[in-house]
């Protein structure tokens, strides 16, 4: 079985969440950005790595803009399920942007990264690197991977959220609307595409947004095997602004 969930900033509670000790043999848990436990290098990171590696189940993440991207990139590029990864140890991956992988019967077109808001209160190449910033080149290879199938997959899987989305988000809470070019991405292709549903993670919410869009944070969203039904997406923006 399938599973997402959110960001998880590389806390150790999250590892003793019951939903995640419920994993079991053959799952997957696919994990939306700002992984975290791939960061300092230190021992209990190492350790934590060991032992994600070492269980039945796959855990799977996509890069946000939490992770360092340096020691990921080190690791060694293979081909898992349709989509290119670092493997990182064992059954610990990452999924490389602009991917499509072929899952329990459903289709995961995947995009990492984000621009980080605090980034001036950061070091770079220490706790900030600029390649949490998606080049054109990623954007391009990434609509010509989803052209190749026709524009149709059954999830999205991303760490930010198409630009409307956001906008609506932000505007909610009454902060301040901040949208950026991977944000104007993701409006794009998704217009243009036919899908089931779009999983993001950082805005840190459990909460269904549209009737298509969820932000994901600490639950856990079981994705049912699929049947190749899609249908055309229209952005419903109502419930987010409510």
């Amino acid at each position: 079985m399938v599973y997402i969930t959110g960001d998880m900033h590389g806390e150790l509670e999250r590892l003793y969440d019951k939903n995640f000790r419920k994993l079991k043999s053959g799952d997957i848990l696919i994990c939306t950005g700002d992984f975290g436990y791939i960061f300092s290098g230190d021992k209990t990171e190492k350790e934590v790595i060991d032992y994600l590696a070492s269980r039945r189940f796959v855990t799977a993440f996509i890069d946000g803009t939490h992770d360092n991207l340096e020691r990921i990139y080190r690791s060694r590029v293979t081909y898992w399920h349709g989509g290119m990864v670092h493997r990182i140890k064992g059954n610990l991956i990452h999924l490389m942007r602009g991917q499509i992988f072929n899952l329990e019967g459903n289709t995961f077109f995947t995009f990492g990264g984000g621009e980080s808001t605090d980034r001036e209160m950061r070091r770079e190449q220490g706790t900030w690197w600029s390649d949490e910033e998606p080049t054109a080149l990623e954007m391009a290879e990434g609509a010509k991977i989803l052209d190749e199938v026709g524009c149709k997959v059954d999830y999205f899987v991303t760490h930010e959220p198409p630009s409307l989305v956001k906008s609506a988000m932000l505007l909610r809470r009454g902060n301040t609307d901040r949208v950026n070019k991977l944000n104007g991405y993701f409006q794009e292709i998704g217009s243009a595409c036919e899908f089931k549903h779009w999983y993001f993670g950082s805005l840190h919410e459990d909460r269904v947004i549209t009737p298509h869009h969820t932000c994901v944070f600490k639950k856990m969203i079981k994705i049912e095997k699929g049947s190749k039904n899609t249908e055309k997406i229209e952005a419903d923006l109502t419930s987010v602004v409510k």
